[in-house]
């Protein structure tokens, strides 16, 4: 308990060293974008889309289809390089909110240091794009016995977040896995916590992403994981449709709450038997195809206050569908 308390005294010390006003500037930029969402909600959403470089052209096709802003994943940039595409950005009245960092290998030693570096270096693109967080996936883990994605039940412990059961019933099974986990959180959560002084030098905040990489698989835990941390620095980037196979939209939502700073909006079509998960994990389908209910999310939203962004990561539509999709589910249609 002293470790934990000291490391959480220096990382509060360490996040001090940004000004509050600077804070409040980085995290409420959101609501200074023109093109605010006219809904009967106290929240408000702003639609993006994802790109790897923004080009005129890109931006001129967005801001006419009724767009506020972009992600973009071409994290691997010099400053300088990332403001230009800033001022390309800003030309048109839009803005780069986030980039995209993706996976990492946290719990691979051989590839750990070189992986910290390089989200050193997206938090600093992210900075000079004028963006206020970079996404980022820790670390993945597989080809061992794991429970099917229905069947997760885990008891974690809250101090630490070490796994003692994934499932119901005899988990000698899952031995394997559950040491997989263990480690990779053991190893994330040590990798994080050494880029938070950077994240906090450059004014961008990390936003973890769960992407079907088998970690952190019910709500609750990846709720517990996300504020572990305990600071404005770290954060969930969650994706509406990626986690539906494990537990409704909904539930992540709740759990998740005001630990959430930006959202991606995908579709996913479920396999259900008599109203449960179950026959398969299911398909990837547009988003207004999903056994997703988006009037149920929209007020969910709501009632955690979200502010931010929503950014589509399909692409079975073309511009224009899709800012209409997303002003429905906005509006809560």
């Amino acid at each position: 308990m002293t470790n934990l308390l000291s490391r959480r005294c220096f990382l509060g010390m360490t996040a001090a060293v940004v000004t509050s006003a600077g804070l409040q500037s980085r995290f409420s930029s959101a609501q200074t974008v023109a093109e605010q969402s006219a809904t009967p909600f106290p929240s408000e959403i702003y639609k993006a889309r994802i790109v790897g470089t923004p080009t005129d052209e890109i931006c001129e096709k967005w801001k006419s289809a009724g767009f506020a802003g972009m992600e973009v994943s071409n994290w691997d940039v010099s400053p300088a390089n990332a403001r230009k595409s800033r001022q390309l950005v800003e030309k048109y009245d839009l803005r780069i909110h986030s980039v995209m960092r993706g996976w990492a290998n946290f719990n691979d030693p051989a590839k750990y240091k070189a992986d910290i570096e390089s989200v050193k270096t997206a938090l600093r693109a992210a900075s000079a794009y004028g963006a206020d967080a970079i996404l980022l996936v820790p670390c993945r883990i597989g080809g061992m016995k794991m429970p099917e994605a229905w069947d997760f039940d885990i008891d974690f412990n809250p101090e630490t977040l070490k796994v003692k059961t994934v499932a119901e019933g005899n988990n000698s099974l899952y031995a394997d896995y559950i040491a997989a986990q263990n480690l990779a959180t053991e190893s994330s959560i040590r990798a994080i916590e050494s880029l938070i002084p950077v994240a906090a030098q450059e004014g961008v905040r990390i936003a973890i992403e769960n992407v079907w990489n088998n970690l952190w698989c019910t709500p609750k835990f990846f709720a517990a994981f996300c504020k572990y941390f305990n600071l404005p620095w770290v954060g969930c980037y969650f994706d509406l449709g990626n986690h539906t196979k494990y537990s409704r939209c909904e539930e992540w939502l709740k759990e998740l709450g005001n630990s959430i700073v930006k959202l991606h909006i995908k579709g996913f079509k479920v396999n259900e038997v008599k109203g449960k998960l179950g026959g398969g994990p299911g398909d990837w389908v547009n988003i207004d195809q999903a056994t997703i209910d988006w009037k149920s999310v929209r007020k969910t939203l709501s009632n955690i206050r979200y502010n931010g962004w929503m950014s589509i990561e399909e692409n079975g539509y073309n511009d224009a569908e899709y800012s209409k999709i997303l002003d429905k589910i906005i509006a809560g249609e």
